[in-house]
């Protein structure tokens, strides 16, 4: 049994310094408050199912129900019944009239249920505008005792406004449907019902109002049609009539002041065209209205744009996807900085010319500077972050910014401190007087209650806290969308700029820039790309200038073909043209890459979209293999299953970004040659672990799971199959072109058939499976493939089957591999899959390469296959000391001499130095050999140092698209050391 409500001393006291207008209400209706109090009191939260129900239950009684005890306990106990079973008592009253007029419905049923609806427009306003006083009641005494969070009360205020909203929406369309009949519309040749999008905008679409705040409405329909009077109505009147009436109607209902007051205040001036415009427009006319007319104002609007009521889902579907278009873009968006400056410049003069450090809201760092900072990162980056777009209130937004590394903690947790507090100071300040306010009372008497509710002890405290506050939110809020600056200087003179170059590039350089300027493409371009052009092509010069100044005319002189070759690309993409305007000091370090890395110059000209991760240094933090897989979950979201257009251009451009991003690390130093290859090992990994979870998925989708060698159905985790890497991916040791050498394993009942509605057997999955990532990475497109895919080191090579079983491989490692299938078991390991198939491949090969050998014939087959090697894959004549070209991976003294003697190292001894065997690459290794004492720890770190160097060496004329064929000269010590070392521990005369 609910017990009564009786408020203490204090908390009477609380409520009259905190809220005049909260008091009176609970000292005109005190009978009432009680009982409303004591059902749905300060313990309580409520959640939108509850609102329906209570809302509706008000409505309809015209408030009678809140006089009634026993009848508000009822209520109650209903509400909590109808939590447990997700359902409540008058569901089909509620909420038929939006679902099920698109039914075939008899006409005494439509009559039956839209009178049951449309009840009296009186009674309904009065109950509501009632319900809403005890809310308020309740709301506003819970935030000055401290007892809800800022989140859970702006939700319950707008969880009541979308109750309101949408039985204000169903009593009305029922009134208008027993007068006009029902709107219709015609869908592919079929008619069906037209439909209201009710579209919250601002705080309402963010779940965040505030006590005293407007809600922001829009109202879209289906199309354009006439009623239906054939079951219900009398008169037929065309679908536009009827919408802006049911348009009305919820505005009366809601926003009308009556002697009972209102509800909420509605605002439809953030529809297309704004006042003056019609209150109902289509979905077609949104959607042109978006493509011809829409400004970046109005991108930041629809930010938070949310339905409220039911639609359906062709509809909601149809209308997000207009949405979402017309807010985001895929890329990051460049072209909203300069709205978004005029935006901040705006709001700053308003600042200045108020001068109002009063108003919590629009004063200098106010609820809306923090506003404006989430906003405009989500504007700019939410079509990039899918995460990010989807976040549409304040402090959601926030923490997702922190999250991708936008804002930094200490900055993030300011900004949200200052927002917590400056909404409850906001809702003090409307609590006393129920008044749509954000400004600090002149009287001191007002503000000395007001600083007493939130905690302090006296008015100067307060205000050093606001202060404080503020001064947390004006240092971001500066930083947001400055005005452009170019390096190192106020700005670019353009005359200045060319004269200098004119002294400094070759006449040839100078030629090819005149030629581009002057050239069709340039003389063709619409207006818009063209001025984005004469914006960025200053930048472009400086930033030229600058190189020839840092690096040399001649490196210059490298770097203008291959910038013309980009600007070629870029011009019809105009967009790319903005990214470099908006970042001058990016652009100063771009032109460097483009004369150091012709690799890099071809990508950024082929991938222009790679720019954007050039421009924003992602380079300078290289994630891990973790934030990687993040990164690639992030961008699948907008991805379909079975979409594999839209997933191979996904990964391909994962891939891509990432590696441009490593390789500028490279080329800058600013990472050793072991952590890029890390980062080019985890991204290869990342991918080839997508493609697996997808190509089982969807093949689990299509066929059902497979059944396990355990007897066990198999899952998304434990799926019975896994890629193991051999080679430079085996030992995490990978380069630009490096392609990936990989067996599959599995663990899958081959006999028995899948259990979906078209089974297949369990060895006929396990080939699609690898088949199916096969061809994710190795198709070849127009952008290239995103990886090669190399599969000879299987079991028998390409006579195998494509995929073994775990108990096959062991029997083929012990029974039948050769020496060199031993050699290549050295540098492999799991790198994804089902972890009970890796730990399984992890037992095998420490077995095989653990088993006892005899060093001789080790020492005699590694010899023989390393003379097969250079004799196949060297330069002619390398043993003879009068060449003078070396092959840094095949050539004797090369790489392939250290990755062979780590390899006998291990198959020699690691039976009696199990260690050996545990890594599978060559550094660590040799960091084994020397712990176990086989070898003189300077000799394995000299090793090691040679590696790294032929490594670094390769990776260096990757980028710079030469061979890997050099002048000896330079390597002659190096090769001399490796051949000792060679000589001294093979005994063998060809190195």
């Amino acid at each position: 049994m609910t017990t009564a409500f009786t408020p203490s001393a204090h908390e009477l006291q609380v409520l009259q310094l905190a809220s005049p207008f909260a008091a009176q209400i609970y000292a005109k209706h005190q009978g009432m408050a009680d009982g409303f109090l004591a059902c749905f009191g300060f313990e309580r939260t409520l959640d939108e199912v509850q609102f329906d129900a209570l809302v509706a239950r008000s409505a309809y009684s015209g408030a009678a129900v809140l006089d009634d005890m026993p009848a508000l306990m009822a209520i109650a106990q209903n509400i909590k019944d109808s939590r447990a079973k997700n359902t409540h008592e008058n569901a089909h009253t509620l909420n038929a009239l939006a679902a099920d007029l698109s039914g075939d419905w008899a006409s005494d049923d439509l009559t039956d249920l839209t009178a049951g609806i449309a009840a009296d427009e009186a009674v309904i306003m009065k109950g509501l505008r009632k319900l809403r006083a005890m809310l308020m009641l309740k709301w506003i005494w819970q935030d000055a005792l401290g007892v809800i969070s800022l989140e859970a009360l702006t939700f319950e205020l707008s969880a009541f406004a979308n109750s309101c909203i949408r039985l204000a929406h169903r009593v009305t369309f029922a009134r208008l449907a027993q007068r006009f009949g029902v709107p219709m519309i015609v869908r592919d040749g079929k008619r069906e019902p037209d439909a209201l999008a009710v579209i919250a905008m601002g705080k309402l679409g963010a779940m965040e109002l505030n006590l005293s705040s407007d809600i922001d409405l829009v109202f879209i329909h289906r199309g354009d049609g006439e009623t239906d009077i054939s079951h219900i109505g009398k008169k037929s009147v065309d679908n536009q009539k009827f919408m802006l009436n049911l348009g009305r109607g919820i505005i009366k209902l809601l926003d009308d002041v009556t002697a009972d007051g209102f509800v909420f205040r509605v605002d439809m001036r953030l529809r297309p065209w704004g006042d003056g415009s019609p209150l109902v427009m289509t979905i077609k006319a949104l959607e042109k209205y978006f493509n011809q007319h829409g400004r970046t104002w109005e991108r930041f609007a629809w930010l938070k744009a949310r339905v409220v009521n039911a639609v359906p889902a062709p509809f909601s579907d149809n209308l997000s996807n207009i949405t979402k278009n017309f807010v985001h873009r895929y890329y990051i968006d460049y072209s909203a900085f300069g709205a978004l400056r005029e935006m901040k410049s705006m709001i700053m003069s308003q600042q200045a010319q108020r001068q109002d450090l009063d108003n919590v809201k629009l004063g200098v760092g106010g609820i809306r500077d923090i506003e404006f900072i989430v906003q405009a990162f989500a504007l700019i980056y939410g079509g990039h972050h899918i995460t990010l777009g989807e976040k549409r209130a304040c402090l959601d937004g926030m923490a997702e910014l922190a999250k991708l590394g936008y804002l930094d903690k200490d900055e993030s947790d300011n900004l949200a401190a200052a927002y917590r507090f400056l909404r409850r100071l906001e809702h003090a300040i409307q609590a006393r007087h129920d008044q749509q306010t954000q400004r600090l009372p002149q009287d001191e008497n007002e503000l000395f209650a007001i600083a007493k509710t939130l905690g302090f002890d006296d008015v100067a405290q307060f205000r050093q806290t606001l202060a404080m506050h503020r001064q947390n939110v004006c240092l971001p809020f500066e930083r947001m969308v400055t005005d452009r600056q170019s390096p190192a200087q106020a700005g670019v003179d353009m005359a200045q700029t060319q004269a200098e170059l004119k002294t400094l590039l070759s006449q040839n350089s100078l030629d090819n820039l005149q030629e581009f300027w002057q050239s069709k493409l340039v003389k063709g371009l619409e207006s818009e790309a063209k001025s984005r052009l004469e914006a960025a092509y200053p930048i472009i010069l400086h930033a030229l200038l600058e190189h020839a100044k840092q690096d040399g005319s001649a490196r210059a002189d490298l770097a203008v073909p291959r910038l013309i070759a980009l600007l070629e690309a870029i011009c019809r993409r105009s967009i790319y043209l903005v990214m470099i305007a908006e970042n001058p000091n990016a652009t100063v370090g771009l032109i460097p890459m483009l004369s150091a890395s012709p690799w890099i110059a071809k990508e950024l000209a082929h991938y222009p979209m790679l720019l954007d991760n050039f421009l924003q240094k992602r380079y300078l933090h290289l994630p891990d293999k973790a934030e990687l897989t993040d990164i690639l979950r992030q961008s699948l979201l907008r991805v379909e299953a079975f979409d594999d257009e839209s997933y191979l251009a996904a990964i391909r451009l994962f891939k891509k970004s990432q590696v441009l991003a490593v390789a500028t690390a490279d080329i800058l130093g600013i990472r050793h040659i072991m952590k890029v290859s890390d980062s080019l090992t985890f991204i290869a990994a990342v991918v080839l672990q997508s493609a697996l979870v997808r190509a089982f998925d969807e093949l689990s989708a299509k066929h059902g799971f497979v059944r396990l060698q355990s007897g066990e159905r198999a899952s998304a985790q434990n799926m019975g199959f896994a890629i193991v890497g051999y080679g430079k991916l085996g030992g995490l040791e990978m380069s630009y072109s490096s392609d990936l050498d990989v067996v599959f394993l599995h663990q899958i009942d081959e006999q028995a058939e899948t259990d979906g509605a078209k089974p297949v057997s369990g060895m006929k999955f396990a080939a699609r499976l690898v088949q199916k990532i096969l061809t994710y990475l190795s198709t070849q497109t127009r952008d290239g493939r995103v990886y090669e895919l190399d599969m000879r080191l299987r079991p028998s090579g390409n006579a195998g089957v494509m995929v073994v079983s775990t108990h096959a491989f062991e029997m083929y490692q012990n029974d039948k591999a050769w020496a060199w299938e031993h050699q290549a078991l050295v540098r492999s390991r799991g790198i994804c899959g089902d972890q009970a198939v890796l730990a399984e491949f992890d037992r095998i090969r420490q077995a095989v390469l653990t088993k006892p050998r005899d060093e001789s014939q080790v020492r005699s087959d590694v010899i023989e296959m390393r003379r097969k090697m250079q004799t196949h894959l060297g330069t002619k004549d390398s043993a003879d000391k009068e060449t003078h070209q070396f092959h840094i991976k095949q050539d004797f003294g090369g790489l392939v001499d250290i990755e062979f003697l780590a390899q006998f190292m291990v198959l020699s001894y690691a039976h009696a130095y199990p260690n050996l065997a545990i890594w599978p690459d060559n550094v660590r290794i040799f960091e084994e050999v020397a712990k176990a004492g086989l070898w003189q720890q300077a000799r394995c770190e000299a090793l090691t140092n040679a590696y790294l160097d032929l490594r670094k060496a390769t990776h260096e004329l990757a980028l710079s698209e030469k061979q890997v064929v050099v002048d000896d000269e330079a390597w002659q010590n190096l090769r001399e050391f490796v051949r000792g070392v060679w000589t001294d521990v093979l005994g063998d005369g060809v190195s």
